[in-house]
């Protein structure tokens, strides 16, 4: 584990296509800024290489984000720490080395944070396992293998749980977050369980099942899990702010579904843009934000109307979404930073 407390001068760039001095940056892969107009509720910078994820921390004021480059064996990858308001990094912490001939890491994807025990928590993906780090220190604290493709996590701090996606075959692991031990696992067959999402109060997690266009809920108080219909291609989740809705953004259909978790039935659809890949909720306003790879977008959507408050262009393939304090931070990975970083947006929700 190496680490770096180094500031780097960056000066936050009010849009994404002006990154490098002078004039714009020919933004890489498949989606266009075109799509809608630029906006002064942006700002944007320059981060690293290879971004996926953020994962905000309340009680450090901080703003996680992991990074990956390349196929196996991946020999670059980090956890990073952020200033939230400036976006600088604070610091850098290298994963465990897997193999040391070809110099491989446990390469970090998805991330969650549990403020409750001051950690943070990665989906080591190609690693097909689930690690935990010191928010403290950037000290690894431990992995946890057999999570067989392992894509997100979340972290639920009333039942001292973390529960990962395992992509790879349709299960849903548990780790218990106090003693760092595996603790439960349900395996859904058939299923491509991707995004999740977690409500504190009930402890139930759902999972975005992207192959079988549906939502798994799986619940401490039930034998069996809850399979609920959404939209088409759905590959992330979030709850509302009472826990009684869920959202989904629909990859292949590039729309926001909204579901009424007491019936089971989805009661609105929102057009949202090509390629919805991320949504969250912001806690506050109770508005839903849906990052949509393809379009190049993200999408600000009134629940209660069902309208598309506002669609910000960003750079193309804007990857994940994490909300805090009314603002959306938006990882995307389109390489239009002066050295081929990619890049983080603060996109302000509104009320």
């Amino acid at each position: 584990m190496t680490s770096s407390t180094t500031r780097p001068s960056r000066r936050i760039i009010a849009t994404a296509v002006a990154l490098a001095a002078g004039g714009a940056v020919a933004l890489t892969g498949t989606g266009t800024a075109s799509a809608a107009a630029k906006s002064p509720s942006v700002e944007s910078a320059p981060v690293a290489k290879g971004l996926y994820q953020s994962a905000y921390s309340e009680r450090n004021h901080v703003l996680w984000a992991t990074t990956a480059v390349g196929r196996p064996p991946v020999t670059s990858s980090a956890l990073l720490k952020l200033d939230p308001e400036t976006l600088e990094v604070e610091a850098t912490y290298t994963p465990p080395v897997t193999d040391a001939a070809t110099g491989a890491v446990e390469a970090v994807y998805g991330v969650a944070v549990d403020d409750e025990h001051d950690t943070v928590w990665t989906t080591n993906t190609r690693d097909n396992s689930v690690a935990v780090y010191s928010q403290k220190t950037g000290a690894h604290l431990a992995t946890f293998p057999n999570v067989a493709h392992a894509r997100e996590i979340v972290v639920d701090p009333v039942h001292n749980t973390a529960w990962a996606s395992g992509f790879g075959d349709g299960t849903l692991a548990a780790f218990d977050t106090r003693t760092l031990k595996e603790k439960k696992r349900v395996t859904v067959e058939g299923s491509s369980p991707a995004g999740l999402a977690v409500n504190n109060i009930t402890g139930t997690v759902y999972a975005a099942d992207l192959n079988n266009d549906r939502i798994i809920a799986v619940s401490p108080y039930a034998r069996t899990p809850r399979l609920i219909p959404t939209g088409d291609g759905p590959i992330s989740v979030s709850l509302s702010r009472t826990g009684l809705t869920a959202y989904t953004a629909d990859q292949a259909a590039g729309t926001l579904s909204e579901v009424d978790l007491l019936t089971g039935k989805v009661t609105r659809t929102v057009a949202t843009g090509a390629g919805a890949l991320s949504v969250a909720t912001d806690t506050r306003s109770g508005r839903v934000v849906v990052a949509n790879r393809t379009s190049a977008t993200v999408t600000v959507v009134d629940p209660w109307k069902g309208d598309v408050v506002k669609t910000v262009a960003v750079g193309a393939n804007p990857n994940h979404v994490e909300i805090a304090d009314g603002i959306a931070y938006v990882t995307e990975k389109s390489a239009a930073g002066p050295g081929g970083e990619d890049v983080v947006h603060r996109v302000t929700v509104g009320r």
